[in-house]
């Protein structure tokens, strides 16, 4: 259920909470292989389903900067702030790549709002926590602390 904030302020008082958790995203073969198009990484264990099946992971896996690139479309379906133009990705502090992400398997990103700062053009620069979960494992598929940038 998207969480719907009106105001970037009524999102800033949420530093330290847990604010948002997506929908559930399956992984597809078809993703995977459009992502190696793009990047160019068609390493077997991402595209070549039959040698991957024999493989250390026991079937085709998830690029990991693609689970990393699902960010904006889990935060679309998790949060919206109605008096915001935009918003901007601003880089990367860290990211882990903890568990394999096996095609067919489905994901969801739980967002904890870290710090939130005002800067020019009327917006705030917002520190996240994002914990991409893997269904059913035990740990997550990645952990990635984001810096956005939105305005109003």
């Amino acid at each position: 259920m998207k969480k719907t904030f009106q105001t970037l302020q009524d999102l800033a008082a949420c530093v330290g909470q847990e604010v948002a958790v997506s929908d559930w995203l399956t992984v597809t073969q078809a993703q995977v292989n459009q992502f190696a198009e793009a990047t160019g990484d068609h390493q077997w264990i991402h595209v070549d389903v039959e040698r991957a099946k024999a493989g250390p992971f026991g079937a085709p896996i998830a690029h990991g900067f693609l689970t990393l690139s699902l960010l904006p479309r889990f935060y679309d379906t998790a949060l919206e702030v109605v008096e915001s133009r935009m918003g901007v990705n601003y880089g990367l502090n860290r990211v882990r790549f903890m568990t394999p992400v096996p095609v067919g398997s489905r994901l969801r990103a739980r967002m904890k709002l870290l710090k939130c700062d005002p800067i020019d053009g009327d917006g705030f620069q917002m520190v996240w926590e994002n914990t991409i979960e893997l269904e059913g494992a035990t740990k997550p598929a990645c952990v990635a602390e984001s810096v956005v940038r939105r305005y109003r």
